[in-house]
């Protein structure tokens, strides 16, 4: 089997693919010992019920245990799937934030960087962001995979990356200690030499994390000087209230278009913001189905909320270059009926829950 069998190039249009024949291929890829990674191949000893045979459809996916605490300490060289040869196109390893421990890694590889990144192009068009602009970047860079794709982003859609780094470890650990008042200098530190850049540069759009801009918002000057040179923002990394969503687009950056971006490492990945939606109404992201799913299950069952309630989000990855099926992340949302011929649901209203893995979770400046 060869990848084009379960993924075709990257191209925003392919999110018709039929679910359960996308799952069916993927698991003879990633179960095969000629294709599939060393860690699903020793794991699949470990399982009570055998892919290739027993995952069937979209939904048997929930057959899977939820693997991700693993990610910790796995060798990253067993992550990649076999099938890639010898050099696959490794574009980076990327850790979580360690928001709730250890840090998880991953490995992003070529074919599955160039998809998400046509597909978020594909988004933000949509959204009437200006194509060929110079883009500033508030956003981690190092291990963080966020980095990588404003990169890629900045230098596709747009012209040039500028790029302002941010460390969220550090400004949890701040947090976490009491030591807020740090914190709040970290940040202004962030938006001080964000502010050098805008003054001196012909930047066309900003992206930045909510709480970052929400920072900004309370400057005067950063405000007017966004207002005058800035003509799209994307927001990224987990919640922005559909209150303070609205206030920005009405009131404080009313001729700026705005566009939100929902995403995690481990998702690999992110869900643009669905285009159209009316004032007031709660950010809803929906995801690349059938590559990554969502459901918004009650915690303790797994079983799905009903439309318009709130629960955790589950997450399904499922590409030619990772799979990670069945995923709890630590954020809850609403559950959002997906477009026609999508797997799983869309979210809305995305809230961090307050402790994950027994750890308390501290968003900082992100």
């Amino acid at each position: 089997m060869t990848i084009s069998e379960i993924d075709l190039p990257a191209r925003p249009a392919d999110a018709g693919t039929d679910p359960d024949a996308h799952v069916r291929a993927a698991m003879q890829w990633h179960f095969d010992p000629e294709t599939g990674s060393p860690f699903w191949l020793e794991r699949a000893r470990s399982l009570d019920f055998d892919p290739r045979t027993d995952v069937r459809t979209h939904q048997d996916l929930a057959l899977f245990p939820n693997v991700t605490a693993e990610l910790r300490d796995v060798p990253v060289q067993d992550l990649v799937p076999r099938g890639y040869g010898p050099r696959p196109d490794v574009v980076g390893v990327f850790e979580s934030g360690g928001t709730t421990g250890a840090p998880k890694r991953v490995v992003l590889l070529g074919d599955w960087m160039e998809r998400m990144v046509a597909a978020g192009n594909a988004n933000i068009d949509a959204h009437g962001f200006p194509r060929g602009a110079d883009w500033l970047g508030l956003v981690p860079t190092g291990p963080h995979i966020v980095g990588e794709f404003f990169r890629r982003s900045a230098t596709t859609h747009g012209r040039r990356g500028f790029t302002v780094d941010l460390d969220p470890r550090w400004v949890k650990k701040l947090i976490s200690r009491g030591r807020a008042d740090d914190a709040r200098a970290y940040a202004e530190h962030i938006l001080e030499q964000a502010e050098f850049v805008l003054r001196t540069q012909d930047i066309g759009v900003l992206t930045i994390t909510p709480s970052l801009l929400e920072r900004l918002a309370e400057r005067e000057d950063l405000v007017d000087l966004v207002n005058e040179k800035v003509r799209a923002i994307r927001w990224g990394g987990t919640q922005l209230d559909p209150d303070t969503r609205h206030l920005y687009r009405t009131e404080v950056f009313p001729d700026i278009a705005l566009c939100g971006n929902y995403g995690s490492t481990m998702i690999l990945g992110t869900a643009g913001e669905r285009p159209g939606l009316p004032d007031g109404a709660p950010c809803t992201f929906d995801p690349l189905s059938p590559y990554v799913t969502f459901s918004v299950v009650d915690p303790d069952t797994r079983a799905p909320v009903p439309y318009g309630e709130r629960g955790r989000v589950l997450v399904n990855h499922v590409s030619s270059s990772f799979l990670l099926p069945n995923n709890l992340e630590r954020d809850t949302a609403l559950r959002v009926r997906p477009p026609e011929g999508s797997a799983g649901d869309s979210v809305a209203d995305i809230a961090p829950v307050a402790t994950f893995e027994d750890e308390t979770v501290i968003e900082g400046v992100y």
